[in-house]
């Protein structure tokens, strides 16, 4: 089983810590600081498209990729019922493959989402990719879980939540020599079919903890410029103890660009 196919159905119940207008807020507080007015942006791991909706909200056009199709096919259901279907195009891809039609202004990626790449080279690849889909000038800004945060706040433990219809039951191992995060995810929900049964499902998820350092290299090496590091949701620079960390970087590169003669003779 992939992750995010069962859980998808309660995402936005047990993720409501960080809502959508929190991020959306964050977000247009980093464009203006680091003089952007974004237009096209693309929401990478998108899940259940409540960021993308957000935006869209307030004026942005907006594309989300996200490879869970479970997760999309509830991001559509819920655009559908809030009118603006015809606004948000949802693209089924994995960030480490994704393609566009065209460049954007701005790439996001929050909640964590590049934690779950736990290859340095594959997190390059998708450094290299948004970089490429990026206008000239355009921002790349996304956040991570720390090593701090998986060693000291998760750690090894045990953790457990209820809403009237869901609940769930959090397993936590951090394997220090790997940097990699491990949670076993066991809910239930209530089966649409009864209201006195609950179905049972469990899920695998890993993440891996990047220090600052690497991060700033890989972005380099895909061509970015890092123009801010903070302690997520401030402006603040983080410390040793921060959660969750947040970067701006810039593309600089100017994008290829053909005349008609040249298109001719391209084929």
């Amino acid at each position: 089983m992939g992750i995010y196919e069962d859980f998808a159905s309660v995402y936005d119940e047990f993720m409501e810590t960080y809502s959508a207008k929190e991020w959306a807020d964050y977000a247009e507080k980093l464009w203006e600081k680091h003089g952007l007015k974004p237009n096209l942006v693309l929401d990478l791991a998108c899940g259940t498209g409540s960021l993308c909706e957000e935006l869209t909200n307030r004026g942005y056009d907006m594309t989300g990729v996200d490879a869970s199709e479970e997760m999309l096919l509830i991001a559509r259901e819920k655009a559908m019922e809030a009118g603006i279907s015809d606004k948000i195009l949802y693209l089924q891809q994995d960030m480490r493959e994704f393609e566009l039609y065209g460049t954007v202004d701005s790439i996001l990626s929050t909640c964590d989402s590049l934690n779950y790449i736990l290859e340095e080279e594959d997190l390059l690849q998708v450094f290299r990719l948004a970089e490429n889909y990026l206008d000239q000038g355009g921002l790349l800004m996304f956040d991570l879980n720390t090593e701090y945060q998986f060693r000291e706040v998760l750690g090894t433990g045990t953790f457990a939540d209820t809403r009237e219809d869901a609940a769930f039951i959090w397993q936590n191992y951090f394997y220090e020599d790997e940097k990699i995060n491990e949670y076993q995810v066991t809910f239930f929900h209530q089966d649409s079919q009864s209201e006195d049964r609950y179905l049972r499902s469990e899920e695998t998820h890993y993440e891996k903890a990047y220090s600052v350092e690497t991060v700033k290299r890989l972005l380099e090496e895909a061509q970015f410029k890092v123009e801010g590091i903070y302690e997520t949701f401030t402006l603040n620079a983080p410390t040793e103890e921060s959660g969750r960390i947040t970067f701006v970087a810039r593309e600089l590169r100017p994008k290829k660009t053909y005349t008609e003669t040249e298109e001719d003779l391209h084929g």
